[in-house]
């Protein structure tokens, strides 16, 4: 059984949801139960030991609704960049992940949150909570302590990890009861900002070269447990050279590779569950907006956060929100989707929202629709402006993301 792939417009024109909370296993849209919050939870409940968050209550009804079996030892694998549609667009590539979207229970995707982008997302899957609670709202935001913009991969200018970001992993939640927990990637991602504040709680296991890091991953799971495995070359390819080039496609064929290794390398009877964090769109030159260029969209904007595809703009200190807003809604059209904070929280977008993060939220939130891209050449490098292939919006092709499942 094959998957019908819509056209690629209808995937930059369509939305998928950021919905947060339980659901049982008559849920069948992206959304609530279907979302990468919702793995680490359920994964906990098929190891028979239940972890509830803030965001998901009930781990069980998690379980049934993905479709997870009860397994003694659980790896799961998170490839950054790897959405729905960018591999089913590609799947004459990757024989392994052709074979399990083969299985009519792999073709649906699950939802990723909003922002669609790895340092949201990688705290929502590893606290299985939402940006609202986490604090970590896109690649940058607003730092409350000092009134400027910091980064949240590398935590520049950031406050600590653990200030930051202080719901309690999935990782940490089954160490404490003893559930074996390891972590299989490279030396740099060890003991980075990141991993403290997103994925903490695990046995890290470091290996730069690729091989090892999957027989890593394969030895620590002949104990039962949780074995987590994170593979990055999709994104980074993507942002580099696009997602439809050859030097991608190349890629990815190598990250099937090590997928069905680990497949062939680990114990009979290990449930395998293969994630992303977001997909990826095509850049449009033509679309992109500059806001150096454009006056009115820098009038009454003390700082500009986000990415690309999901600005932040904190307005300045006598500045109505509601202003701001209403100059980018009339310079953007249908080119972007502009709320208030106010109305984005109202809307649910980031979940639930704590107080002390509230502020780190832009006063404005600007949602890029279509192939568009919206840049700050004054501050951002010309690199950054012009990358090939983005994320961190609510099309589908971006926040459609892959939920396989497989029993070694």
């Amino acid at each position: 059984m094959s998957v019908e792939v819509p056209h690629m417009q209808e995937l930059l024109a369509m939305t998928s949801p950021a919905q947060y909370g339980d659901g049982g296993p008559e849920l069948r849209e992206r959304g609530g139960a279907l979302h990468l919050s919702a793995v680490l939870p359920a994964i906990s409940a098929a190891l028979g030991s239940p972890v509830p968050t803030a965001i998901h209550r009930d781990p069980l009804a998690l379980q049934a609704a993905l479709g997870l079996p009860e397994a003694r030892s659980v790896v799961i694998v998170l490839v950054d960049g790897l959405g729905y549609w960018n591999l089913n667009m590609r799947l004459g590539h990757a024989p392994y992940l052709r074979s399990l979207m083969n299985d009519s229970s792999n073709q649906r995707p699950i939802a990723t949150c909003m922002p669609s982008t790895t340092v949201a997302a990688m705290a929502s899957f590893g606290t299985g909570t939402c940006p609202g609670l986490t604090g970590m709202t896109g690649y940058t935001q607003l730092n409350p302590n000092n009134g400027e913009i910091c980064q949240l991969i590398s935590f520049s200018n950031a406050m600590a990890p653990l200030d930051l970001q202080r719901q309690p992993t999935v990782f940490e939640r089954l160490a404490e009861r003893g559930v074996r927990v390891t972590s299989s990637g490279l030396p740099k991602f060890a003991f980075s900002a990141l991993t403290q504040s997103a994925l903490r709680g695990t046995d890290y296991i470091s290996n730069t070269d690729p091989r090892r890091r999957i027989a890593a991953a394969a030895k620590a799971a002949q104990k039962p447990g949780l074995t987590y495995v994170y593979l990055r070359d999709t994104d980074k390819v993507g942002h580099n050279y696009g997602w439809d080039s050859d030097k991608w496609i190349g890629t990815f064929e190598r990250v099937d590779g090590q997928l069905g290794l680990l497949r062939r390398s680990l114990p009979k009877g290990t449930l395998i569950v293969i994630v992303a964090d977001h997909g990826m769109i095509t850049a449009n030159p033509e679309q992109r907006i500059d806001i150096a260029e454009e006056p009115r969209l820098s009038q009454g904007v003390a700082n500009i956060g986000g990415e690309p595809r999901c600005v932040m703009l904190y307005a300045e200190r006598d500045e109505n929100p509601e202003d701001i807003a209403m100059r980018w809604r009339d310079f953007l059209g249908e080119r972007a989707q502009v709320r208030t904070r106010a109305e984005a929280i109202a809307q649910g977008v980031y979940g639930p929202v704590e107080p002390y993060v509230e502020p780190m939220l832009g006063d404005v939130i600007v949602s890029a629709a279509q192939s568009v891209t919206i840049v700050d050449s004054r501050t951002q490098a010309e690199k950054a402006t012009h990358l090939p292939s983005v994320h961190g919006s609510l099309t589908m092709l971006e926040s459609d993301i892959p939920c396989l499942i497989d029993m070694a």
